[in-house]
């Protein structure tokens, strides 16, 4: 019997604060999987229509699959946030885009009418578990030529982009990098950032009096207001002797968790759950693994062209922001201005961090805020590049839309 595809929409994302790699970091004595319980128990106290019982399935991804970000996180995180046992689960690794791959895995059996409801999201603990930790790259990638050994360096991937685009110089990605720090200040002093953030208590150790305390984390760590092109251009370049890619040009090492609800539009209304945006198309791309950045490219490429659209009918932009040259490639590619107001309007991962597979919910539910706030504006993509050269893409419409820019 011919099955009918079904309307997959955004119901709600969350996520943590996200926090600084290492012992310094907010989240050094907090374990990668309790941040993403903390997350799921968040949806469902925000969503207390949604029975746990009819969720059909929970995805999550996590980079580096070992100690408290491994054992098939999607069913332990389900079972320690109280879901119950009879709800499946399991782990997702595209890398940085996770989280997006998780929601759009799910959004297919949504979509095929196998799954109603299912939560989907991300963690990576970088203090914890670096990346690349216990891996072995087969020395045949390098010894027979297949890619570059720069490919496996994320730092030096960015510099061959910038070779790529000699346009694209040290200046512009710190003018851009300040404007993201910027946004995202303005986006807290506003109010938009925090209505997503899961608070979490956290342990830390005072070193200067021996003593242990607690404390409550409403807040991105890695974030620098006050940001200046001059603060920037002294920095080294660690990648490349003279190179552009600096730590003020690109996404830090962090940690953090993040989780959405992911339904079939029926099943939402039926349920008296919010809809926040509603899926289009999604579409992955490869590319040389030693240019990375590019992979937004073809990725919106190919999903432009699934939905029938064109860049000129996207409205608002959410691009992860791994290194600013690698957002300037795509926005050269496209003919988009440095400072296009419909990009990155609350800033991005230059200032909040990019904990690897999380980050793709979070340009989520920044997009959803952003459509709600925007009813004139009917769709928006989040895109991404991902660790040894692919893209990742995803279209949303705004399901408040109406031409005449008022809320229905």
């Amino acid at each position: 019997m011919p099955r009918t595809v079904r309307d997959v929409v955004f119901v709600d994302g969350v996520r943590t604060p996200f926090g600084k790699a290492g012992p310094k970091g907010i989240y050094h004595e907090t374990r990668a999987d309790d941040l993403v319980v903390k997350a799921i128990r968040e949806l469902l106290r925000r969503n207390p229509d949604l029975d746990p019982k009819k969720i059909d399935e929970v995805a999550i991804a996590a980079t580096t699959q070992i100690g408290d970000q491994g054992l098939t996180l999607g069913r332990t995180a389900g079972i320690l946030a109280g879901l119950p046992q009879s709800v499946p689960g399991y782990s997702i690794d595209r890398m940085c885009a996770g989280a997006l791959t998780a929601v759009t895995a799910v959004a297919g059996g949504v979509a095929f009418g196998a799954y109603d409801v299912a939560l989907a999201g991300g963690v990576e603990h970088m203090g914890r578990h670096p990346m690349g930790e216990g891996v072995d790259p087969n020395p045949r990638f390098v010894s027979e030529k297949l890619v570059d050994e720069s490919a496996l360096f994320m730092g030096m991937t960015a510099e061959n982009l910038h070779d790529r685009y000699p346009t694209i110089t040290k200046l512009r990605t710190d003018e851009y990098a300040v404007r993201s720090q910027e946004k995202a200040a303005k986006a807290y002093a506003d109010g938009k950032i925090q209505q997503d953030l899961v608070p979490i208590s956290v342990r830390n150790t005072n070193e200067a009096v021996g003593e242990t305390g607690w404390g409550l984390v409403t807040s991105d760590e890695p974030m620098r207001p006050g940001t200046t092109l001059e603060n920037l251009a002294g920095l080294k370049t660690p990648f490349r002797t003279h190179g552009k890619v600096t730590a003020g040009n690109a996404a830090g090492l962090n940690d953090g968790a993040t989780a959405a609800i992911i339904a079939s539009e029926d099943f939402a209304r039926e349920n008296n759950l919010p809809v926040k945006m509603r899926l289009v198309s999604y579409s992955f791309a490869g590319v040389e693994p030693e240019v990375m950045g590019y992979g937004p490219i073809p990725a919106t490429e190919k999903a432009l062209a699934q939905a029938g659209l064109s860049i000129e009918d996207i409205g608002l932009f959410e691009i992860n922001e791994a290194f600013a040259v690698q957002v300037l490639a795509f926005l050269e590619h496209y003919g988009i201005a440095d400072d296009d107001a419909r990009v990155n309007q609350y800033g991005g991962a230059i200032a909040f961090g990019h904990p690897l597979a999380s980050s793709g919910v979070r340009l989520m539910t920044q997009l959803a805020r952003q459509f709600e706030e925007q009813p004139h504006v009917r769709y928006g993509l989040t895109t991404m590049c991902v660790g040894f050269g692919m893209g990742a893409t995803v279209i949303w419409e705004n399901p408040n839309f109406n031409a005449e820019g008022d809320s229905k």
